[in-house]
């Protein structure tokens, strides 16, 4: 941005994108490996029925929670890593 709360230039626009995609997809990748390893036996296995509806439902309810945090986490890590705009009469925060 050229300047403080101004209009985003092209670049700054599709590196949003980028991260927007980067975040979705390996979030979607987690949770859908963590589900696999939770649920997985319950699928391949024959088990009893208590420990395979306890592993489908673990792994129905970690998978989301898991989507959610990695999204959440690599959003926020994209915005602090922007640089700051210089503010006049401040100490430069890279100083």
């Amino acid at each position: 941005m050229e300047t403080y709360g101004g209009r985003r230039n092209q670049a700054e626009r599709d590196a949003v994108t980028v991260e927007t995609g980067y975040a979705l997809c390996s979030a979607l990748f987690a949770a859908a490996v963590l589900f696999g390893a939770v649920a997985g036996p319950a699928l391949l296995f024959e088990l009893p029925g208590i420990v395979e509806t306890l592993l489908l439902r673990a792994g129905l309810l970690i998978a989301p929670v898991v989507f959610a945090a990695r999204v959440i986490s690599v959003l926020v890590r994209f915005r602090r890593e922007r640089p700051q705009p210089s503010q006049p009469g401040r100490t430069n925060p890279d100083s």
